[in-house]
């Protein structure tokens, strides 16, 4: 068992009856009354997200996880099929396991959270950001760069995301996976 102090990010715990990941946690200690940590929660069965404020001292079952790193392989309708890049087995997950499986692309390594009583899959953890080609965009237009203008492009996992004029058919962009923006060009 853990207490509310022990709360952090990426942390997987259970929490009425189902088992949460925290996905952002703010500890306030306030000038009057005790001190609280507000969190904002993932479920990791349905990847439904819920606020929740845990008083201090309050008690938290805490799962153990393990982190281990698989290679996407491929996509197959609502499911995506991995490989454990060390022992070589296979393991195929919904869609919904996935932030932002419209960033993925064949041969990306990802981590998996995995559920270490029972080696059951919890999560999958995407890196960072990505580098994607631009396969499709429009040409900028001269003399319109008085503001930050975006136009839309699509990627070469089909995805859409906002891109600044200069950028080109052909180009490699950097993607945050958290907010599918556009980071820098490559």
């Amino acid at each position: 068992m853990a207490s509310s102090g022990d709360i952090r990010k990426g942390m997987c715990m259970v929490f009425n009856n189902d088992i949460y990941k925290v996905i952002e946690f703010l500890h306030v200690k306030p000038g009057k009354g005790p001190a609280f940590v507000r969190t904002k929660l993932k479920s990791v069965t349905s990847g439904r997200v819920i606020d929740n404020t845990f008083s201090a001292g309050n008690k938290i079952e805490e799962v153990r996880v393990e982190a281990r790193k698989y290679q996407f392989l491929y996509p197959e309708g609502e499911d995506f099929h991995f490989m454990n890049t060390e022992d070589y087995n296979q393991i195929t997950l919904p869609k919904d396991f996935l932030d932002a499986p419209q960033l993925m692309k064949e041969g990306d390594i990802v981590t998996v959270l995995v559920k270490a009583d029972d080696d059951t899959p919890l999560t999958v953890e995407m890196p960072l950001s990505v580098v994607l080609e631009v396969i499709e965009t429009e040409p900028g237009v001269r003399g319109n760069t008085a503001t930050n203008a975006t136009k839309p492009a699509t990627v070469e996992t089909g995805a859409k995301i906002m891109v600044p004029l200069f950028i080109n058919e052909g180009d490699k962009v950097k993607i945050d996976t958290e907010t599918g923006k556009y980071v820098e060009r490559m």
